[in-house]
């Protein structure tokens, strides 16, 4: 009978782990609550601010359930059916933690860390470029004159305004977000978590009853990604620019989670590549020795 190999989890581990992403996430929270974007002006001859205010497409409360919420479902079911048999037996506080439930740890905190740097990331950017959607104006109407500034061809910059929309100016929150329109957090948020989903089932989806499934899935996710993209342009909440940038953002973040921060990717370790290449120049200098005979 094969002996158990008993691993004692810390608990100091554990709440490190929570910590750090909390380090990560409180900023979020921080600037959606109390952060002030860049006071950015603009040119009254500017057409691209001057679009019509359109409600979103795809709410962000949508892009949660979906981007989140899917996610963690296939992530824990796959971990669940998956989880290979092991004499290892980990245990947490005295108990005894199913192999499955730590896999399921680890792969949705790396999931929730990635997301929250992604996120963190975008509105960083956010704040500190403070660029001005395609709905400005009409949200806004800004106190400014710019008949003057149409007939004397005066390309002057505004930067002093007040908002004079009643409708709209007493509301802090969309007032707030009309200076942050780059680059689109929608794209960033939806093409992140598709595409950490794409390469989390081209690693761990193993069902092979038919060739494409996977494929279809993976395809389906990141198109649902550039269409939430899309309709940020066509909803006039994004400059083409901003939806380009998030998308680009939120991939890259991605790729960068699944290949360096999570277990997806077996990485080889020091001594075996230092066998590895020993045995090949053994190999080569034996083919040498043999060719010169």
């Amino acid at each position: 009978m094969a002996s158990v190999n008993s691993v004692e989890v810390p608990v100091t581990k554990v709440l490190l782990d929570v910590v750090l992403l909390l380090c990560v996430g409180f900023p979020i929270l921080f600037l959606y609550l109390w952060g002030t974007a860049y006071q950015r002006g603009f040119f009254c001859d500017d057409e691209s601010l001057r679009h019509p205010y359109y409600p979103s497409t795809v709410p962000s409360s949508y892009l949660y359930i979906i981007g989140i919420g899917m996610n963690c479902i296939v992530m824990v079911l796959t971990e669940y059916f998956n989880c290979p048999k092991t004499n290892k037996e980990v245990r947490f506080l005295g108990k005894i933690i199913p192999n499955w439930l730590v896999n399921t740890y680890c792969v949705l905190g790396v999931f929730a860390f990635g997301m929250a740097c992604s996120q963190l990331t975008t509105d960083i950017i956010k704040y500190t470029v403070g660029r001005l959607r395609p709905h400005f104006y009409t949200v806004c109407l800004p106190s400014v004159n710019c008949t003057n500034d149409f007939l004397g061809h005066n390309h002057t910059y505004h930067t002093v305004f007040t908002c004079t929309n009643e409708l709209y100016r007493h509301n802090k929150h969309i007032m707030k977000e009309l200076r942050l329109s780059f680059p689109s957090g929608h794209s960033s948020f939806s093409m992140f978590t598709m595409t950490y989903f794409a390469i989390y089932l081209h690693k761990r989806m193993t069902w092979d009853g038919s060739k494409l499934l996977r494929h279809t899935l993976q395809f389906l996710a990141v198109l649902a990604a550039i269409f939430t993209g899309m309709t940020r342009i066509s909803d006039y909440k994004h400059h083409w620019s901003d939806v380009l940038a998030g998308l680009s953002l939120g991939c890259a973040i991605a790729i960068i989670t699944a290949t360096c921060f999570s277990t997806l990717f077996p990485k080889r370790d020091e001594e075996s590549l230092l066998e590895n290449d020993s045995s090949e120049l053994s190999n080569l200098n034996g083919n040498r020795a043999a060719a010169r005979v």
